[in-house]
């Protein structure tokens, strides 16, 4: 069977997540940044050629509007995703846009429109849910491994100690919640399938934005998510999946890499199940390849946006408000539009 082209991808920006996360998963998958865009003509150009990246170009909308660009990673500040995100699927590109998508479910519902009305692909860039070992999780819930699953315990902490980190920014929709804390609420929302219908929240706030908080969310059929997430402690991710007749611990959920464990524990059997589903070296590669196979084989894309996105962002506004956190403090700033 003969390789598939390699899908070319423009970059907007030169933000660290495109270096460290999308250019090795592009290695990875068998495709290519051709172009990344930036407002800083010199900075752009020496990270194109740091990178590989084919080209550089000034500026965003240049990216849009090469032709040879099919898709557009946005890992832009988070007041403007919604902006870019959508020129992107104006100019006839797919999208995978960082997370969260917007600052607001208000500006999530338009750009969700712009993406149906214009028939474009959108992507929000929670890649967990196509990797190897999300599905596994999926496959066992669904199969009854664990009974009904009526409780998620999850995390999602790590270390930011640069003042100056976009992520302590209120201006720019910084704080725990909004960078880390979506993680668990995505994954409650596709586990649950229910709307958020309650949240109870503590934060501990820096300088600008909440560095740390944890929650009890509970859903509209009774179910529960406990979350905890921040910026102060080292790596932890562990999740533990709870359920009537067992529970599943996932000891990284969010970015899992080869021998990352999923341990099952069963009322049925004495003994746990211990499997390591994941195989990719990099967390974005099966996202990428699902984008790839949507391109090349016409297949059928599965977690777009539009499934997800909207319910997410209205469990986000929630929890800060449960916090007593601003809902989008970037509005005030002047920071989106």
């Amino acid at each position: 069977m003969s390789a598939r082209e390699p899908v070319r991808w423009g970059v907007l920006g030169t933000a660290n997540i495109a270096r460290a996360q999308l250019l090795p998963a592009l290695a990875e998958s068998g495709d290519v940044a051709v172009v990344v865009g930036g407002r800083d003509r010199d900075r752009t150009q020496a990270w194109a050629r740091e990178h590989g990246v084919t080209r550089a170009v000034d500026g965003y909308q240049a990216v849009l509007e090469d032709p040879e660009v099919e898709a557009v990673y946005v890992p832009l500040p988070n007041p403007l995703h919604a902006e870019w995100a959508a020129a992107a699927l104006e100019a006839g590109k797919a999208v995978l846009c960082e997370k969260p998508l917007t600052t607001n479910p208000v500006a999530t519902r338009a750009l969700l429109d712009v993406a149906r009305t214009s028939g474009g692909l959108l992507w929000e860039s929670f890649v967990f849910p196509f990797q190897a070992q999300h599905r596994r999780v999926v496959e066992l819930i669904g199969s009854g491994a664990i009974g009904e699953l009526r409780e998620i315990v999850a995390s999602f902490h790590f270390p930011v100690t640069r003042p100056e980190n976009i992520r302590l920014s209120a201006p720019m929709f910084g704080g725990a919640l909004a960078d880390v804390g979506c993680y668990p609420m995505r994954l409650a929302h596709e586990l649950f399938g229910q709307p958020l219908a309650e949240a109870q929240v503590a934060a501990e706030l820096g300088v600008e934005v909440e560095v740390e908080a944890a929650g009890v969310l509970t859903y509209a059929d009774g179910r529960r998510l406990l979350l905890t997430c921040g910026f102060r402690r080292q790596p932890e991710t562990t999740t533990l999946l709870l359920g009537t007749e067992g529970t599943i611990r996932v000891d990284n959920p969010w970015h899992p890499t080869p021998g990352a464990q999923v341990e099952i524990r069963s009322s049925s059997s004495s003994e746990p199940v211990v499997e390591s589903p994941t195989v990719d070296a990099h967390s974005f590669t099966a996202a990428l390849r699902h984008v790839a196979a949507v391109l090349r084989e016409g297949a059928i894309p599965e977690h777009l946006a539009a499934t997800s996105a909207l319910p997410v962002a209205q469990a986000l506004r929630l929890a800060r408000e449960a916090a007593g956190l601003p809902s989008d403090p970037s509005v005030a700033a002047g920071g989106a539009r």
